[in-house]
């Protein structure tokens, strides 16, 4: 959870503006005319800064651009707290508010504002998604700006992900590593986990980001934690866990969260559809 912690003021100012925390490719030299087009890279849309941490407006594979926009961040930026172990939150009244950026994450677009939280929970995953005053199609009329769209698969290990922080204005550039059996950081237990490469060194404030596929751009997950000084199974400082129960902690690496099964669960009207199809906690 270190990953929603306020940084330091010269970290601040560093990145103030809209950043790549990973090396872009160089442009292409003229081709022939049948060479295919190259895929526009990773950017800021869709994503929104919280007080505390990072956040996108997303959409399910049933959403309708008429239905109330969601925000997605984590269950422990709640502005309530973090939920306790076993813990779900659902249809919570709230009024909090996101700024939203423009693409290239220099600009702020303006305010969107929430009526509840729509789910949230730090159980199995760490996730909260906030329903909004507006819908997708109100928000692309006046902003410009369309949701990022959830993927309903699983994401492969090898896969080549942006971590995007509306936070810190930041994009950071890696692969999956692994998918973790068992994450544990203090009380909470997470399932099938994200490991980062190296390369993405998130930070305090980067909580809440959405992990997104680099090739599809669809968001395969949600950024949450990280190890921090080595520790094993405490508080900023998670381990893994494999299948036979045995520990290894890896310090400075990090870790996300994935979304396919929020994909799944939600149903008509944007609504999280908490039945048996959906594998999501209930409360």
């Amino acid at each position: 959870m270190t990953r929603r912690r306020l940084a330091s003021a010269a970290l601040a100012a560093v990145l103030g503006a809209g950043t790549l925390a990973f090396a872009g490719a160089a442009q292409a030299a003229p081709a022939a005319p049948a060479a295919p087009a190259p895929r526009a890279e990773v950017d800021f849309t869709g994503i929104v800064a919280l007080s505390n941490c990072s956040g996108s407006i997303v959409r399910g594979p049933r959403t309708r651009d008429t239905d109330r926009a969601l925000v997605m961040t984590n269950g422990h930026c709640l502005e309530t707290g973090m939920p306790g172990a076993g813990e779900v939150i659902v249809d919570q009244n709230s009024s909090r508010t996101f700024t939203l950026l423009d693409r290239t994450g220099t600009k702020e677009l303006g305010s969107l504002r929430a009526t509840r939280i729509e789910y949230a929970t730090m159980t199995d995953t760490d996730v909260a998604v906030y329903r909004l005053d507006t819908t997708y199609a109100a928000i692309r009329k006046r902003h410009g700006v369309p949701a990022l769209r959830l993927s309903a698969a699983r994401p492969h290990d090898g896969t080549e992900i942006r971590v995007v922080s509306g936070y810190w204005r930041t994009i950071y550039g890696c692969k999956i590593d692994d998918t973790v059996h068992r994450l544990r950081e203090a009380d909470w237990t997470w399932q099938n986990s994200i490991r980062y490469t190296p390369e993405c060194q998130t930070i305090g404030g980067t909580s809440g980001s959405p992990i997104v596929d680099a090739r599809t751009r669809h968001v395969v997950g949600v950024n949450n934690t990280g190890n921090e000084n080595g520790e094993r199974c405490t508080l900023n400082n998670p381990c893994e866990v494999d299948r036979n129960g045995n520990v290894t902690v890896r310090q400075g690496i990090n870790y996300g969260q994935q979304t396919y099964q929020l994909a799944r669960c939600l149903g008509k009207g944007n609504d999280v559809v908490l039945d048996r199809k959906c594998a999501l906690p209930r409360p």
